[in-house]
């Protein structure tokens, strides 16, 4: 059986995943296999993947309908064989010795779990090391429980590299614990952070390195960039999701805020969402619904419970001007344009890329 198994959700990914592919089966270390799982993609990364599987026998290819990147990485743990899981995007890559670095942090350390950091990557070429969930070193169940359970419970605001990120690709798992804890991937919003909140309720050691072990494209044909008539309700099964896991794990005892603190932080990225460029809505209907979205009961609850403060830029005028009710400023064009990275910056986990909604600047 394989040491390490990696997964590959691929949806639309034909001009990309021969790369991705490429990284993973020439890794330093090679007692390996990949998992591609072609989500119905209706292009033709469904056939590349079945020339990929030809190309090498530690490669293996499931097909399924389009349930989205939940169900496909589910699929994938479920015919995995290896004794820790990894989880890469079909549009990204792995650095050489990425799994090398991992496996050994874990292995000599005695931990069943590894993190690093990544490398942002910009079309142009451009690479910036993002941070991994914690500084390098050896963490207990107590350190993982407050630097990385209780950050992706409540702590959803702050400046860019406070808020803990999402990400599941810079990990390697222990399949037993993914096993034994029946842990599987919900929706398609945010199901990277519902996936490492409840792995890290059972983790027990946790392996982190400096070094960067992923390489994150930043895709100019994102989803990020596409308006999302959906997104609240989206949201809502989100929030009822991470709801129903607190009460499972027993979490937030000491985070009396942290569903307004969420709800803060999915406020935003609604704006955002509000003013993407695709939405062909008027400047009033906008306001209107942004007004609409700040009146809900739950969001209605966070803005009076939480005025954020050390937020991004970005962020933190939108917040003001929400706290502050100035609907009508919020909505100018020209403010839009002083803040355009708002949503270039928010990245979502649907179809075809298959990454998660996080608002970053």
């Amino acid at each position: 059986m394989p040491e390490i198994s990696v997964i590959v959700p691929v949806y639309r990914a034909q001009d990309f995943l021969r790369k991705c592919t490429t990284s993973i089966l020439s890794q330093t270390f090679a007692d390996l296999e990949l998992l591609l799982i072609d989500d119905g993609s209706p292009d033709g990364s469904g056939a590349l993947c079945d020339q990929i599987a030809q190309e090498d026998p530690r490669v293996r290819v499931f097909h399924q309908d389009n349930g989205g990147v939940s169900s496909a990485r589910n699929l994938g743990m479920a015919q995995a064989q290896g004794t820790y899981l990894a989880f890469a995007d079909a549009d990204d890559w792995l650095p050489k010795d990425a799994l090398e670095a991992l496996y050994q942090a874990l292995t000599q350390s005695g931990a069943d779990t590894a993190g690093g950091s990544h490398w942002r990557v910009e079309v142009s070429g451009q690479q910036e090391q993002e941070p991994g969930a914690l500084p390098q070193g050896v963490y207990g169940p107590a350190e993982i429980r407050r630097g990385i359970v209780d950050r992706l419970l409540g702590e959803r605001l702050g400046k860019p590299g406070q808020v803990l990120n999402g990400f599941v690709w810079r990990f390697l798992f222990s399949r037993q614990i993914i096993q034994e804890g029946g842990i599987t991937f919900q929706g398609a919003y945010l199901e990277d952070e519902l996936f490492l909140l409840e792995y890290f309720c059972h983790a027990q050691k946790l392996a982190m390195l400096n070094q960067p072990v992923y390489c994150y494209l930043q895709n100019p044909a994102s989803v990020t960039r596409r308006y999302l008539p959906d997104y609240m309700q989206t949201f809502y099964s989100f929030m009822k999701a991470k709801e129903a896991l607190a009460q499972r794990m027993g979490l937030g005892e000491n985070l009396p805020l942290w569903r307004e603190n969420s709800c803060w932080s999915g406020l935003l990225i609604a704006i955002g969402n509000e003013f993407a460029a695709s939405n062909a809505a008027s400047l009033a209907e906008k306001r209107r619904r942004v007004r609409g979205i700040c009146q809900l009961p739950p969001m209605a609850r966070a803005i009076q419970a939480i005025h954020p403060q050390g937020l991004g830029r970005n962020k933190q005028m939108v917040a003001d001007l929400v706290c502050r009710r100035q609907y009508l400023l919020l909505s100018r064009p020209w403010f839009w344009d002083q803040v355009s990275r708002v949503w270039d910056n928010v990245r979502c986990d649907t179809p075809p890329t298959m990454r998660s909604c996080l608002w970053e600047s």
